[in-house]
């Protein structure tokens, strides 16, 4: 809330450069507030008295709006990507999609790999999930498994992540 929209009997007030101006009526504060050519912003509406400080209020807006862009920036965004292997899937196969998911875990994205199953290969389903033991293990030295391996409708699925 900003100048005539603070409705409180008594705020603390800070002053423009930081200092304490003391506990005061809300229509005093303003008025100092309108003397300096300035707004009068409550900073701290949860306070026992309300805590409103003397600033430009559009300055003020801008700043918070920049901080958060900041923050924003420095934040990283995980991604997941996923794997597909099939049941019948050779050796050679099985290594290409390792070195892909061993450069998707270093660039810091998690990893999905799914075992697919069609047809009669539903059938076997239990015999076939060594080949994900396989793939975590070959992983081991870079990732760790952060959801194990779970049966979800036509597939296998786990999730791995870099290890910390």
């Amino acid at each position: 809330m900003i100048n005539e929209q603070i409705r409180d009997k008594e705020v603390r007030l800070i002053g423009e450069d930081g200092e304490q101006l003391g506990i005061m009526s809300a229509k005093e504060a303003y008025k100092l507030a309108r003397d300096a050519d300035l707004d009068l912003v409550k900073i701290a509406p949860t306070a026992k008295p309300p805590v409103c400080k003397i600033i430009d209020y559009g300055k003020y807006k801008y700043e918070l709006t920049r901080k958060e862009k900041e923050a924003k920036k420095k934040q990283k965004t995980v991604e997941v990507k996923e794997v597909r292997l099939s049941p019948n899937i050779e050796n050679n196969d099985l290594n290409t999609k390792m070195n892909m998911a061993r450069k998707f875990i270093v660039k810091g994205d998690k990893v999905k790999v799914s075992l697919r199953f069609r047809g009669r290969e539903m059938a076997h389903m239990q015999s076939s999930k060594h080949i994900l033991d396989d793939f975590a293990e070959g992983l081991a030295d870079v990732a760790m498994i952060e959801k194990p391996a779970k049966l979800e409708g036509k597939s296998i699925m786990m999730v791995l992540t870099e290890k910390k």
